[in-house]
């Protein structure tokens, strides 16, 4: 594998570790992004790693300050949890073990606007990099480093087609892609990594196609 001096190094960032800092925050910007929303309320699952020094590297004040949406070098970190009380966020932070993932791993459990519900599950593998395994029950992979389009539906013939076509006709470039289902016939989820944005326009007509539940989109994450 070839590694980049951001994989060696880390990204410029608000300290102690890259892993238990950077990362953190990082997987809290994209459960905000999943979300597509700062969270009123975020139950915090930790693992590992994660679990047992989440306090004293920071870890907490990392996660909060990526569900609020600051970069990994934002000097307002060490205040995150008092911002996050200011901006109306209810927090929790529950040691738990989620079986067998990568020690850094967290679960976060969000309530948005409307009682909108969303979790994900995902783990700070080295140098600021993440990796997302799971959204609400469906299995994904996702690494945060591309524009992302998440589209939950029916699982009907014709609808993930109907999605890469509308992309095709935007000049939308796929770069990777996974389909998984609860079940046959029932909720599916489609992600797709692009190349390039992926404007309001484009992701309202992919809410508006038949059997199209939600659809929303996230980006690069910084």
């Amino acid at each position: 594998m070839n590694l980049s001096a951001f994989d060696i190094i880390g990204p410029v960032m608000i300290g102690p570790s890259s892993s238990h800092t950077a990362g953190a925050v990082r997987l809290g910007q994209m459960a905000r992004a999943v979300l597509d929303q700062v969270p009123a309320k975020a139950k915090i699952l930790l693992h590992g790693s994660f679990a047992e020094t989440y306090k004293g590297h920071g870890t907490n004040l990392a996660l909060v300050s990526g569900l609020l949406g600051m970069a990994t070098d934002d000097e307002r970190i060490p205040k995150a949890l008092e911002l996050a009380r200011n901006a109306g966020m209810e927090v929790e932070f529950i040691p738990t073990d989620l079986g067998d993932v990568h020690p850094n791993t967290v679960r976060i459990e969000m309530t948005g606007k409307g009682d909108r519900n969303v979790s994900i599950l995902g783990s700070s593998i080295g140098g600021g990099r993440i990796r997302i395994t799971k959204l609400d029950d469906f299995p994904v992979d996702l690494s945060g480093d591309f524009y992302t389009l998440i589209v939950v539906h029916q699982d009907q013939p014709g609808v993930v087609a109907r999605v890469t076509t509308l992309l095709a006709g935007a000049q939308v470039n796929i770069a990777q892609m996974r389909v998984s289902r609860q079940k046959k016939g029932a909720q599916a989820l489609a992600v797709v990594e692009t190349d390039q944005k992926l404007e309001d326009t484009v992701v309202e007509m992919v809410r508006g196609l038949p059997a199209v539940l939600t659809a929303m989109a996230a980006k690069p994450l910084a």
